[in-house]
């Protein structure tokens, strides 16, 4: 049975990610033992976006061209309205989620992040939450949009905003700790 201690998470993220859906599953992976790489497009800092107006810069430890999936247990996507509408264009960027998606690596998004995983055609058949506003853009994907704070199906979790992650990062660990699940392949 993998371990926490033993994971490498890799984060993507670029500026306007929500502060919080980055830095506390960060430090609360970093706490629980994990090591976790933020990768940008440029592999420079990024700002966050704190609720209402801009917030911390964080540093980025890699670019997401140079993130190798085969070397990351899992990946997480934080939201914000901004960073994953930037992203789901990211040629980069979805390259390296459909590869989580394919191997059946953990893959959680939270809040806005779920749009990766509508571009990625990666919901069609799963139970799938989100941040209300993207709810139909989930069904119109064929994912089956739940009311809840943390939905895991097959290996892949979401949350819905910063509220949620009190259970969104224990699921994540829990998770990684299950090992890689069984699920078709991304588009």
């Amino acid at each position: 049975m993998p371990s926490i201690r033993d994971a490498r998470i890799l984060m993507l993220a670029t500026d306007g990610f929500e502060q919080l859906e980055l830095t506390v599953p960060r430090d609360e992976l970093r706490k629980a033992g994990a090591r976790v790489d933020v990768a940008s497009p440029k592999g420079q800092p990024i700002r966050g976006w704190n609720m209402t107006d801009w917030g911390e810069t964080v540093p980025s430890d890699l670019k997401i061209a140079d993130a190798k999936p085969d070397d990351y247990t899992a990946l997480v996507l934080p939201g914000g309205a901004i960073n994953p509408d930037k992203l789901r264009i990211d040629e980069d960027a979805m390259k390296i989620v459909r590869a989580f998606l394919d191997s059946g690596k953990v893959v959680a998004a939270i809040c806005h992040a779920p749009w990766l995983l509508v571009q990625a055609d990666a919901v069609r058949g799963l139970n799938v939450t989100s941040f209300k506003s993207i709810r139909k853009d989930v069904e119109n994907a064929g994912g089956k949009w739940v009311d809840k704070e943390v939905v895991t199906d097959k290996g892949i979790i979401t949350s819905r905003s910063p509220a949620d992650l009190k259970a969104f990062v224990p699921k994540i660990i829990e998770e990684i700790e299950e090992g890689r699940h069984e699920r078709r392949s991304a588009a």
